[in-house]
């Protein structure tokens, strides 16, 4: 059987079923066992009992060839003994052993005359075995002592097995020399004498064979009785169990299924009514408590759903409005940066021109130099918003070519050196020799690196150190390393710089994200995780405070479809404004206005 049939057999059938099964497959064993363990020991007894019969014929036929023998007139000294010997055979002795059919042999050990030799290889090995004993007794408190032996298992002076080809039951006892056998026995007028026969010596094997075929047929009959009555009892118990099952246990579960099922359909008066005075009764209460908490809850959250309906719809339309409030912001952000931006390069270029003009003295060339950083500072701020909205607005688009990654490390490296030379930052970089070239954004790729550098010098104090390192992992993506030796950030500020306008508390003096201790619009590492992220990649920080941080990006070396540029502001009012069944007759329908940005 398999474990799926089995399983379908005792798991997934009823519990009627169930309980029948596994009742009788528990209870079948135990009957079996208790009467095939009673059939033994009635077996055992019946072998004990042809075992204290057989050492009664072999005592009686001791006293039969003793009695023939010494009422011969040569050993006539020896009659007296006779009277000793017939006090064995009693009259129930013999009443009893007349209504069996035996039938007995001597079997000597080896002798010149060849009387009573064994003829079978069981009674030479019988023979071999107590002779072997015979050795170690020397006196007649040996012999005795061998009773005690046999008692506590050491020594068996017995034999006796059921012989089923002949339907007979044998029985084999040693008989041992005493120092009153030594007389007769060395006498050449007795038949087998032995003049060397000493005390302890095997004289005989006494082999009694008793007639087993009523005992074995009244064995078999027992056991078949014994069989048909566990059988019955397998069955009656089966029977009761089912009476049990079925109207103590099953039909009250019925009774709360079909009130189950009731209730199910629409029919919420239906109750339990199970009077049974036991558990089940405790039970179908508990189902009416239950089922009585249920309907008040049903009716309280039938109230609340009615307040949530109203509250919900609320939300949707304020969402609805901040969606197109945001929607304005980024309007207005991108509108006024496109138009600021016209203004601060004519101020750049105006204010380069001054500064390379001629007549200017050391003050007016210095404030033409301030104008000039300031106005670099406010166009980089601008285009970080610009960049910020485009993303805002899935705007920003993919534009994938061929490059070599270490050309375009080294170039913003050599960019970047006056601004870490001014610093005395040492900043090195180490690319894998033998990269192949990469086809991705490389406008992005240049931007995410300028940012991230760009953080690196202003971060890192004065006589610190910038690693960069690019590498090809496993998978054959890009790892960009940046590592800075500068101020750190806390574990618990690691995602707070990745938000938009934000830097970590630890360089802002009391934890105002609004008055900052460098520079910076707070958007250059979030712009550069959304940069990762839309060419299929990601930034990962690893950072302690005051030792330093360390920014991966991890990228595909190849991008081998234009990924898909949504918003995520449009993305979250569509979760916001994702209609539900049970309010979609409650909730107006609004259209969703278009991005013009």
């Amino acid at each position: 059987m398999s474990y799926r049939t089995f399983k379908r057999t005792l798991g997934e059938t009823n519990l009627e079923r169930k309980c029948r099964l596994l009742f009788g497959a528990c209870l079948f064993p135990l009957i079996a066992g208790s009467f095939w363990w009673y059939g033994t020991q009635t077996d055992q007894i019946v072998v004990e009992q042809n075992q204290y019969v057989g050492e009664a014929i072999v005592d009686t036929a001791m006293v039969l060839a003793h009695k023939d023998i010494l009422s011969d007139p040569v050993i006539d000294f020896q009659k007296k003994k006779t009277n000793s010997l017939d006090k064995k055979t009693n009259d129930s002795l013999a009443k009893l052993l007349r209504k069996r059919d035996f039938d007995w042999v001597v079997l000597r050990p080896k002798n010149e005359e060849g009387i009573g030799n064994p003829t079978e290889t069981e009674e030479f090995d019988l023979i071999d075995r107590w002779s072997k004993v015979a050795e170690t007794l020397k006196k007649d408190k040996d012999i005795d002592a061998l009773n005690d032996k046999e008692f506590v298992g050491e020594i068996k002076l017995w034999e006796g097995h059921f012989d089923k080809e002949k339907v007979v039951y044998r029985y084999y006892e040693p008989v041992f020399s005493k120092n009153g056998c030594l007389v007769c026995h060395r006498n050449p007028a007795i038949p087998v004498s032995r003049a060397d026969l000493e005390t302890g010596d095997l004289l005989a094997i006494v082999k009694v064979e008793i007639d087993a075929k009523d005992t074995l047929d009244k064995q078999d009959d027992i056991r078949s009785m014994l069989w048909v009555a566990a059988i019955a009892a397998v069955f009656l118990a089966m029977v009761a169990l089912y009476a049990i099952v079925r109207y103590v246990i099953v039909k009250p579960l019925r009774h709360l299924r079909d009130v189950s099922n009731a209730i199910r359909q629409g029919e919420v008066d239906k109750r339990a009514t199970i009077h049974t005075g036991d558990e089940f009764e405790e039970l179908g209460e508990a189902f009416n408590r239950m089922l009585r908490q249920l309907l008040r809850q049903q009716d309280e959250l039938r109230v609340v759903n009615t307040e949530l309906d109203g509250k919900i719809d609320e939300m949707a339309h304020a969402n609805m409005r901040l969606f197109e409030m945001n929607q304005l912001k980024s309007d207005f952000l991108a509108t006024v940066s496109h138009e600021l931006r016209t203004p601060l390069n004519s101020i750049i270029g105006f204010s380069d021109l001054l500064e390379g003009g001629e007549g200017l003295e050391k003050k007016q060339r210095r404030y033409a130099n301030n104008i000039q950083r300031a106005g670099k500072q406010l166009l980089e701020m601008i285009n970080d918003i610009l960049d910020l909205a485009k993303i805002e607005n899935g705007k920003l688009e993919v534009h994938p070519s061929t490059f070599g990654i270490g050309t375009i490390v080294a170039t913003q490296c050599d960019m970047a050196q006056p601004l870490s030379q001014k610093k005395n930052i040492d900043l090195e970089y180490d690319v894998s020799p033998g990269l192949p070239p990469m086809r991705l954004d490389q406008g992005k790729i240049v931007q995410i690196l300028n940012n991230l550098l760009s953080n690196a010098i202003k971060f890192t104090p004065d006589g610190g150190r910038i690693n960069i390192t690019v590498r090809r992992d496993e998978q054959g993506d890009l790892r960009l390393t940046v590592a800075d030796t500068g101020v750190g950030i806390s574990e618990s500020e690691q995602q707070l710089v990745f938000e938009k306008f934000r830097q970590g508390t630890t360089v802002m003096p009391g934890g105002n994200a609004m008055t900052r201790e460098y520079s910076g619009t707070g958007l250059g590492l979030s712009i550069v995780r959304e940069l990762c992220r839309l060419m299929g990649g990601d930034i990962t920080l690893q950072s302690e405070l005051g030792r330093g941080s360390e920014f991966t990006v991890h990228l595909p070396w190849t991008l081998s479809e234009l990924p898909k540029v949504e918003s995520p502001l449009a993305k979250e009012l569509l979760q916001m404004t994702k209609p539900r069944p049970e309010l979609s007759a409650a909730l107006p329908t609004v259209e969703t206005p278009q991005n013009n940005s």
